[in-house]
């Protein structure tokens, strides 16, 4: 698969993520998600209704920050961070996905809390170069 495939893939998945989790725009995200979205989460109803009602029911505060970004053929991978949702702790996430003629088809994720640098055995952030005030 071409680097121009890759990038335009990365591209997509990056403006797809912030129309959802951060401008909360549904009538743009539908353009990025198939009606006949697979999601594989186990915290996430099934299909695209499924992870926008899931969005629609988190505190407007969320906020969806992109790190590492990869793209293989028709899957990228993002691992980013979700803060401002209402849990006692930020969410790190790698969130793999499939992507179908220029649409989201398929989605995995793995999920772990962020951690403050007085709970991290590593002393190394778990996202970006400095942990969480």
């Amino acid at each position: 698969m071409s680097a121009a495939i890759s990038a335009r893939n990365k591209a997509l998945v990056l403006e797809a993520f912030d129309a959802l989790f951060n401008k909360r725009d549904y009538k743009a995200a539908e353009q990025y998600w198939s009606p006949d979205y697979i999601q594989h989460s186990a915290h996430i109803e099934p299909g695209r209704d499924g992870l926008f009602n899931l969005v629609k029911g988190i505190r407007a505060t969320l906020r969806y920050e992109a790190g590492t970004i990869v793209a293989d053929g028709d899957f990228v991978i993002v691992h980013g961070r979700f803060s401002g949702f209402g849990a006692t702790a930020n969410w790190i996430a790698a969130d793999i996905l499939r992507i179908e003629d220029g649409i989201l088809v398929e989605h995995w994720d793995v999920i772990q809390d962020e951690v403050t640098e007085e709970q991290s055995k590593s002393k190394a952030p778990m996202f970006g170069r400095t942990f969480p005030a």
